[in-house]
């Protein structure tokens, strides 16, 4: 339903750290930067952070990331721990979600809210 996702930041390079090592651990990596923008994905530009241009003050987003895996998402919340980033919620099995929800949720440099998740149902990998 979504085709793409775009947040503005405010120092845009620092948030290309963050987003090159947390989105390299689930798959994603820069496909394109244009202007004072640039496009994450895994086969075409889905994610986008640009430049804060607009608006006033801040408000957190929350922005959830497919991992291929439960070690992925592990491996998420590491580099964006290792970068010295807040640690919101450690990998874990949520099953208020519903019993194969497996996310780790982190701060960007901007104060949002970026989670990893893998689903597994029945124990089941999805599309199995």
């Amino acid at each position: 339903m979504i085709d793409h996702l775009s947040i503005q930041c405010a120092d845009l390079r620092s948030s290309a750290d963050f987003y090159d090592a947390v989105l390299a651990t689930v798959g994603g990596h820069r496909i394109m930067e244009v202007d004072e923008a640039i496009g994450y994905g895994t086969a075409f530009p889905s994610f986008w952070i640009g430049q804060q241009r607009t608006g006033d003050g801040f408000r957190e987003s929350h922005i959830a990331f497919t991992a291929p895996s439960r070690d992925a998402v592990q491996a998420f919340r590491d580099a964006a721990a290792e970068l010295g980033y807040e640690v919101l919620h450690e990998p874990r099995v949520w099953p208020e979600y519903h019993p194969g929800y497996f996310g780790a949720f982190v701060r960007d440099p901007d104060g949002n809210n970026v989670e990893a998740v893998h689903h597994t149902f029945d124990g089941a990998e999805p599309g199995a």
